[in-house]
């Protein structure tokens, strides 16, 4: 897209998942490339199933990539084409992740203080037990707990609160680049918000960077620099959060857009909604061409024949769609 120096790069990533006795396999990720800055916050959306999350996972190599190539700062850490694949240990500690269920990512066995001195114990970061001790109290003040959390057990906290923790364990290492799995998703609405500032605060503080995985539009519009689109495993469009959210090109983005609450009650009922028809076609058999032409309003016989490329429609707005300059146009009331 740009010869700017990135901090991730991303090229073609595919993760194919088997069926269970069959043949058959499932195409989660299918041929994603992105590339995010130091510092940025690059946000990535879609309905369920669209695989932002195993995206999120084969880039860090929780999963290892069916194929694809993967650059973190200057080092390949995964090059199908070469067979190249670094050794992650050092990288664990540079890149990390958020779980999206604050209930299941942490082990109900271990207390908060163990929770988050893991990370730490795993990399070796403290000789002494007192160093590491003032590490984990200072990790939880800094994400709003306090000392007297760290002899608690996950089951004694609320969810935002459980949440808090796991962000904290994530800070353990002194990462760069975190990876925020749908962080707010299971969260209550009033609790959304602080989660939310408090990545801000932490980004600003500390220079992190992130990839923001969200299912809401307006989220991930509020924090995110740049955001980009899925759909059945592909990048459909690319830009950043404004040109994304006033200017969309592709028609799978202005459904998204239209299905954003909006608190005026008198401009939300002038507001057209775009409703899509039809149903998201399996990823164990996606069409051919274009992934969203069975539901596309605009579908034409090349659209069937060829799958879109990513293409620049307007500086730094990447689009995949043959006939996006054909799309009619959605405004967007803010």
């Amino acid at each position: 897209m740009s010869e700017e120096r990135y901090l991730l790069e991303v090229n073609d990533l595919k993760q194919y998942f088997p069926v269970a006795g069959s043949r058959d396999v499932v195409h989660a990720v299918d041929g994603v490339t992105l590339n995010i800055k130091k510092g940025e916050t690059f946000g990535l959306v879609g309905e369920s199933g669209c695989g932002k999350t195993t995206t999120g996972r084969s880039i860090l190599r929780l999963v290892e990539p069916t194929s694809g190539r993967i650059v973190y700062d200057g080092t390949v850490l995964f090059d199908s084409s070469t067979g190249e694949k670094a050794n992650m240990l050092p990288y664990r500690r540079r890149m990390q992740i958020v779980f999206q269920d604050p209930y299941a990512s942490l082990d109900p066995r271990m207390t908060v203080g163990d929770i988050v001195g893991e990370p730490m114990d795993i990399h070796k970061l403290y000789s002494s037990k007192e160093e590491r001790r003032e590490k984990i109290i200072k990790l939880l003040e800094h994400v709003g707990l306090n000392s007297e959390h760290a002899n608690r057990y996950p089951h004694e906290f609320s969810g935002g609160q459980r949440q808090r923790v796991g962000i904290a364990r994530a800070l353990a290492v002194d990462p760069e680049f975190i990876v925020c799995d749908e962080p707010v998703s299971a969260l209550d609405v009033s609790i959304q918000a602080q989660v939310v500032n408090m990545f801000e605060d932490l980004q600003e503080e500390m220079g992190l960077t992130y990839l923001f995985i969200a299912h809401d539009l307006s989220i991930v519009n509020h924090i995110s620099d740049r955001i980009g689109v899925m759909y059945l495993g592909h990048l459909v469009e690319v830009a950043t959060s404004d040109e994304l959210i006033f200017h969309s090109v592709h028609p799978y983005t202005k459904s998204l857009i239209s299905a954003v609450p909006i608190a005026d009650p008198k401009v939300a009922r002038a507001s057209k909604r775009i409703i899509l028809e039809g149903d998201v076609p399996s990823p164990v058999n996606p069409p051919d061409g274009c992934p969203f032409r069975t539901r596309c309003p605009y579908e034409k016989e090349l659209c069937s024949q060829e799958m879109p490329k990513l293409k620049e429609v307007s500086t730094g707005h990447f689009a995949a769609c043959h006939f996006y300059d054909q799309v009619k146009d959605y405004t967007f009331t803010v």
